[in-house]
């Protein structure tokens, strides 16, 4: 029996350092599949172009209700990324924008590509390896930009949070007041 709980506990150990498959496209126009409002897809204010982080760094902003990352390369082109990163839900602007074209997690060291969100390298080194290998690797939803005005404007589905919350909080102990979701 001992014997048999070694080989168990080795073979979870190996298992946890196994590199998983990188098919980690992750397609996302920021709606939702049941959603109750339809989809709005509008750019919307998120940083101001004061606050525009220098080549090479990373910022945080909120369009649409969204928690954005805003990266530039250090060519100077702006991208436009989720801002919480899989598999644990960190800042990705916390992140380390990298000559490779790919922004890397601050914690867990999993590289995102700027361009598609796709996963580069997920979870590769210490912790990362060992949290990371009981997750499927999942890349980063990516939005359009554009500078109108002094802001930073970013393509999003303003509906998304709507349609997010929309069955969150129901019934009696409603949070907006009433079971509908509408205030008294």
């Amino acid at each position: 029996m001992m014997k048999l709980t070694l080989l168990a506990s080795l073979l979870a150990a190996v298992s946890a350092f196994t590199n998983a498959p990188l098919k980690t496209a992750f397609k996302s126009s920021s709606s939702l599949e049941a959603a109750k409002y339809k989809q709005a897809l509008k750019y919307v204010p998120c940083i101001s172009l004061k606050d525009l982080p220098k080549p090479g760094k990373a910022t945080s902003g909120v369009a649409g209700g969204l928690a954005i990352c805003i990266a530039v390369d250090k060519k100077g082109a702006v991208y436009a990324l989720g801002d919480k990163c899989p598999p644990v839900n960190q800042p990705l602007s916390f992140g380390k924008v990298n000559d490779d074209g790919t922004i890397q997690d601050p914690v867990l060291g999993t590289k995102f590509n700027l361009k598609t969100g796709d996963v580069v390298q997920w979870c590769p080194a210490g912790i990362g390896k060992l949290i990371g290998g009981a997750f499927t690797p999942v890349g980063v939803p990516t939005y359009p930009v554009r500078q109108k005005g002094g802001n930073l404007e970013v393509q999003v589905d303003v509906n998304y949070k709507f349609n997010f919350e929309a069955n969150y909080w129901s019934g009696v102990l409603d949070a907006q007041g009433k079971a509908d979701g509408n205030y008294y």
